[in-house]
């Protein structure tokens, strides 16, 4: 199968993982192909998803009987297989179903690719958003392989301090959020199977469902830090509008008051995802994005 991967996966590749990301890229024709044939289905392609995702390149497909699917190929570096173990556990549960898998692809239902949530007024986007996520938080199974919260945030911590060193302006805004971090961690209420990435943009239209989850990044923990990347959604018309700031907060709790979480909780993972995905995206050369996102967090 020939075809240029594109590049909003190109580009989130090479930030995360450089030149082990150029030479699972260089390959990707050859993996597709062999992903194909390697769930046990003689599968037809039919287009590539453009722009797709950052983590993986996924491929509307056919398969013998006409039923229409998606066919995921991730490299290594996304551990696809916890995507295939939290996708199975949920079983279509508020989330896009998985059909078959094979090494490093995921043959899953297919949605609507370009209808997101993000289609929606954002009202009625934030609602139904809560409604999906809220089907997703479920006891992990027996024996899991999923990171905690408190290991994934861990990893955190050095890069985020390295930032703030090369720039000590940005130093009382990692300390809060670090410091906000240790205080949630102290006593954390909760061990349920997380989306680990949930925000507006990861739920689709569907056809079993009105709206399913893709993509999640999944990790056991609290609800509240699952929750927290929802908050900052549409940072871009946040910051635009005068009362951003108002809002900001306001989302906070209506989010937290829907979805009976505390309010300090997710105020406080919002705060650290926040710094954590701005200062990472400076890290990068992402200026834009990362200083929109700390504005953000400096509301919090």
């Amino acid at each position: 199968m020939g075809f240029e991967p594109p590049q909003r996966l190109v580009r989130a590749l090479g930030e995360s993982s450089g030149d082990t990301a150029a030479d699972w890229l260089a390959r990707l024709p050859a993996l597709t192909g062999e992903a194909l044939s390697s769930t046990g289905r003689e599968l037809t392609a039919d287009r590539v998803v453009a722009p797709g995702g950052r983590s993986g390149l996924v491929v509307l497909v056919t398969c013998p009987d006409g039923t229409p699917a998606a066919l995921k190929i991730a490299p290594p570096s996304a551990a696809p297989e916890l995507e295939r173990a939290a996708l199975a556990h949920w079983n279509g549960w508020g989330a896009v179903r998985l059909l078959a898998d094979g090494p490093g692809a995921l043959l899953l239902e297919r949605l609507h690719p370009e209808v997101s949530l993000r289609s929606l007024p954002e009202a009625k986007a934030l609602l139904e958003a809560a409604g999906t996520v809220r089907r997703l938080w479920v006891e992990p199974p027996a024996g899991h392989g999923f990171e905690t919260v408190t290991e994934r945030t861990g990893r955190a911590g050095g890069p985020m301090r390295a930032r703030a060193a090369a720039d000590p302006s940005l130093e009382p805004l990692v300390s809060a959020a670090l410091a906000a971090r240790e205080e949630l961690l102290a006593h954390s209420p909760e061990l349920l199977l997380l989306h680990g990435n949930f925000r507006q943009s990861k739920v689709l239209a569907g056809e079993r469902a009105p709206w399913l989850t893709v993509g999640p990044e999944p990790l056991v923990g609290e609800r509240a830090y699952d929750l927290a990347r929802l908050v900052r959604d549409r940072v871009e018309d946040l910051i635009a509008s005068p009362g951003g700031a108002a809002t900001a907060r306001r989302r906070v709790r209506k989010l937290a008051d829907a979805l009976d979480v505390d309010r300090d909780r997710l105020r406080g993972w919002t705060l650290f995802r926040a710094v954590e995905s701005g200062t990472r995206a400076l890290a990068v050369g992402r200026r834009q994005e990362g200083e929109l996102t700390l504005e953000f967090a400096g509301w919090l």
